[in-house]
């Protein structure tokens, strides 16, 4: 082991670039990996960058298959949503990231990992749980954290400054005004003029998602075929034969979702470390996917199975969300959530218009929809007599209990004046 080697997550900002710089001349050698989980980045560019900082190497490692089959898909199986809107983009990519960043370590003989994540923020915590998780022989060095690097910098100014006087290369062009993350599940917006929650976002912080008033006046459809609960195919009016490639399937939903202004959120959140946030969120394609995958369960998953189901979703994002990835309580609920999706089979049908997903037909081989039985106009093979049993059943405690409130209480607001 290389006892002063540290791999670092690298994304080619100011932040990062400055780490690198910093760690170099506290003695480490630094590699700096950069995984491609979609973001649109010049990875030739940042690799140069990195390389004129004074890293010894530049792993870029292509992990966007992983990231859709080893936590996109176990996502969208849970329904995974936290707090009810937040579809997890940077939550579910930053173990990924790690994890790659472990397995570097390891080949490299490396005998620390490294990130830029701010002491206030959630990716702190997501990145170095999943490092102690994943090999706790590993030193971590987070310098927000470390008292040298923060009696330095107070804030961008001095990043700045160290920049210019160390010849630190950094991104032509201007300086972003938001905080941003992007992958293929989203891109996040913050920090800015967004901390104020009190003010509207101001449209040009959006660069994925139209407005629902510029998106096209005529809506499109889409057919999303899935298979144990993932998508296999998508059916476009430009891709009649069907589009089977995940890769793809996510570059196509991206693209034509957020021409028809599907995917915007405008949230206030609970930070893991105890702060509320405002973010600004663009997740076209997955916005879609998470619709449509629910609505093919409805058509097809026991109903029991679904209460279940749904009563552990809430607790799997906050425990995604909250970077508990590695952990043994996520192992239970992915095992839970992969045997809820058996015979998830069958198709549904999208209408795309003005920032709408609108589920308009879905079908499967498996469905549990019976026609007859539910149909207004034939028995079915139900029988009505049944009911009347059924619903006396039900109203035993209900007569009871209002049996006493009418000896005990001559008027409750929830009967009224009966």
């Amino acid at each position: 082991m290389h006892k002063k080697l540290v791999i670092l997550a690298y994304s080619g900002g100011l932040d990062t670039s400055v780490i690198l710089r910093w760690l170099i001349n506290q003695g480490y050698e630094v590699i700096c990996f950069v995984g491609d989980v979609g973001q649109r980045s010049d990875f030739k560019a940042i690799a140069d960058r990195a390389k004129a900082c004074g890293a010894t190497d530049v792993v870029v490692e292509d992990l966007r298959e992983e990231f859709i089959r080893d936590f996109i898909f176990p996502a969208l199986k849970a329904q995974a949503v936290y707090e009810g809107r937040y579809l997890l983009g940077t939550a579910l990519a930053r173990p990924l990231i790690a994890r790659a960043q472990v397995r570097l370590a390891r080949q490299r003989g490396a005998a620390y990992l490294s990130h830029g994540a701010t002491a206030k923020g959630n990716d702190q915590v997501r990145f170095e749980l999943a490092y102690h998780a994943l090999d706790p022989d590993l030193g971590v060095i987070a310098p927000w954290k470390e008292a040298d690097f923060t009696s330095r910098f107070k804030g961008r100014s001095d990043l700045l400054s160290y920049a210019a006087a160390e010849g630190i290369p950094l991104a032509g062009g201007a300086e972003k005004e938001f905080s941003e993350d992007d992958n293929l599940l989203h891109i996040s917006h913050e920090a800015g003029a967004l901390e104020d929650p009190a003010k509207a976002a101001p449209d040009h912080v959006y660069s994925w998602a139209q407005s629902a008033e510029a998106a096209p006046a005529e809506g499109i459809f889409l057919e999303i075929e899935f298979k144990n609960g993932e998508p296999v195919l998508l059916m476009t009016a430009e891709h009649p034969g069907g589009i089977s490639d995940p890769l793809q399937m996510f570059a196509v939903l991206n693209e034509v979702a957020a021409l028809h202004g599907v995917g915007r959120i405008d949230i206030v959140e609970n930070r893991f470390v105890g702060v509320k946030s405002r973010g600004v969120y663009e997740a076209p394609a997955a916005t879609v996917l998470w619709a449509a995958h629910r609505d093919l369960e409805c058509l097809v998953m026991d109903r029991e199975v679904m209460r279940l189901r749904d009563m552990l979703s809430p607790k799997f994002a906050e425990l995604i969300y909250n970077g508990f990835w590695f952990s043994p309580e996520v192992d239970f609920l992915l095992a839970a959530f992969h045997k809820s999706q058996e015979k998830i089979d069958g198709r549904v049908r999208i209408k795309l218009y003005k920032g709408n997903v609108i589920v308009c037909e879905r079908s499967s081989p498996v469905s549990l929809y019976d026609q007859d039985l539910v149909s207004m106009d034939v028995e079915g093979g139900y029988c009505a007599e049944d009911a009347r049993g059924f619903i006396r059943t039900h109203a035993l405690r209900l007569m009871a209990h209002h049996r006493v409130l009418r000896k005990t209480e001559p008027y409750s607001w929830r009967r009224g004046s009966v």
